[in-house]
């Protein structure tokens, strides 16, 4: 499904790190028990070593779980929000049009570069409210 991310996948909007939560228990070799507030209560609190970072105390990267509305099967909509920056590309017999995008539940340093005709096809309303 175009447009839905679910959460914890590494896709290119999903985000990078939520948190931080507080380690209760060590579970086995390499799985930890977190404590997860009542907004994620859906997700089995156990987790994989490899899936947990340090926590710097660098509130900024840290994504809000109140702003991302998660349904109940753990999916979320992207939607973009604004154009930061436009560029063309010229080859011999074409122009492509290029746009930054800012997206919903994400800050600047997560937008990314997109076509015009796939914000055309996908998002068919977002050139009318720019």
């Amino acid at each position: 499904m175009k447009g839905v991310q679910k959460f914890g996948v590494k896709q290119k909007l999903a985000p990078r790190y939520v948190g931080p939560y507080r380690i209760l228990e060590r579970k086995g070799n390499v799985a930890y028990k977190v404590q997860l507030p009542v907004e994620l209560r859906a997700i089995f609190p156990v987790f994989h070593v490899s899936h947990l970072k340090k926590c710097l105390r660098v509130l900024e990267e840290r994504v809000e779980v109140r702003d991302v509305k998660l349904k109940s099967d753990l999916v979320y909509e992207e939607k973009p929000v604004a154009v930061i920056y436009c560029k063309e590309w010229v080859t011999h017999n074409r122009v492509v049009k290029f746009y930054k995008v800012l997206w919903s539940n994400h800050g600047e340093e997560d937008a990314t570069w997109e076509t015009e005709d796939y914000l055309r096809e996908v998002y068919k309303t977002f050139f009318e409210n720019q």
